[in-house]
């Protein structure tokens, strides 16, 4: 690139060169990403032979997303290992960047996108509904309140890592390409958890205070291994039956409280689990959150305790008790009043101290 005697070319070459207008030259070089190599007589800017590879390097950059001060610092780089760097860790670091945040954009519009198809094609009558629902959600969607929502629920001196386990379990994680259906399963999933829960401010299972924080990590624990082996035969369409995952979930029961496993106690957990009151909708929208299209409909924590409350009932003969007769029959004596017995929500991960309504 040398047009002149003294091998410098002026900034409308350079930027004819380039294919770039001469006012992109200008904004690059005042801020020093391209260095002139001398100003002429008359004070305009000259360039040297090395100007065209810079200026098209910098293109590239931008090219790719990365922002001003990050090309700087890839330039930097560059001229620290004199062009040999081929971009080094600073351009590694730089594109993996842009990767995580294109990654990012592109799951909010694919989210966005299924929200818009959602209200296309509903009913007129619904999409003031759907809109409320869905502009609660953030794009790309957070599991914040369905986190807080369970955090609220778990002992409050529960150990980190057992409430991050059971965490891991509750919380389903929202698909990256969903269909219309996902979305709105959860946006009402979203709902359900910020919607207060009717004539308690904070409602804590009998459980929690029984067994105490670490007595129910035990016990959550327990139930987490049950319910994956639970989940097994419900793939399999295998109906309810005594084994190893009633044994498990039985004993999360047992290790929580400190008491043995007898015949009595199974019939006695059996008609206190199912008395208690359920959270069945949270898990049905965990459901079709997870289930792409047209799938199969995978197992949940919830369905996972149903599956096993069936078999332990039918195994004792047990049957649902009321709750004036849960509360003299518990399996722990809380000396409860029939009132707070009704109120009572199971330990399990599938129940709830009184049920919000569905949004």
């Amino acid at each position: 690139m040398v047009t002149s005697d003294d091998g410098l070319c002026g900034i409308g070459e350079l930027a004819g060169r380039a294919g770039v207008t001469v006012k992109t030259v200008r904004f690059y070089s005042d801020r020093d990403l391209l260095p002139e190599a001398s100003r002429s007589a008359g004070g305009h800017r000259r360039y040297g032979p090395e100007a065209l590879d810079r200026l098209r390097l910098i293109r590239s950059l931008r090219a790719l997303g990365l922002s001003v001060p990050e090309v700087r610092r890839v330039l930097d780089e560059e001229d620290a290992t004199g062009g040999r760097g081929g971009g080094g860790g600073t351009l590694e670091a730089a594109v993996a960047g842009r990767l995580r945040e294109l990654g990012s954009e592109l799951r909010a519009m694919r989210w966005r996108e299924a929200a818009l198809r959602l209200v296309q094609e509903c009913p007129p009558g619904e999409r003031a509904g759907r809109l409320r629902l869905i502009g609660s959600v953030s794009l790309p969607p957070s599991t914040a309140p369905l986190v807080r929502f369970w955090r609220g629920w778990l002992p409050a001196r529960m150990p980190a890592p057992a409430a991050g386990a059971f965490l891991d379990v509750a919380v389903p994680q929202p698909p990256d390409d969903p269909a219309p259906d996902q979305v709105l399963a959860f946006a009402r999933l979203n709902a359900l958890t910020l919607a207060p829960c009717p004539g308690t401010a904070q409602p804590q299972p009998e459980a929690h205070r029984a067994a105490g924080a670490r007595g129910a990590a035990v016990l959550y624990a327990g139930l987490a291994e049950a319910y994956e082996l639970a989940g097994a035969h419900l793939r399999r369409d295998r109906e309810p039956r005594p084994g190893e995952a009633l044994d498990g979930f039985v004993a999360a029961y047992t290790s929580a409280y400190g008491v043995r496993d007898t015949p009595g106690f199974r019939r006695r957990l059996a008609g206190q689990l199912a008395a208690d009151p359920r959270l069945d909708t949270y898990w049905e929208l965990v459901s079709e959150v997870c289930t792409p299209p047209g799938g199969r409909p995978e197992p949940t924590p919830g369905s996972a305790h149903d599956w096993l409350l069936a078999a332990l009932a039918a195994e004792t003969g047990a049957v649902a008790e009321t709750g004036a007769v849960a509360e003299t029959r518990g399996f722990v004596d809380q000396g409860t009043s029939p009132r707070q017995s009704k109120r009572r929500g199971s330990p399990g991960l599938g129940a709830y101290a009184e049920r919000p309504p569905a949004p």
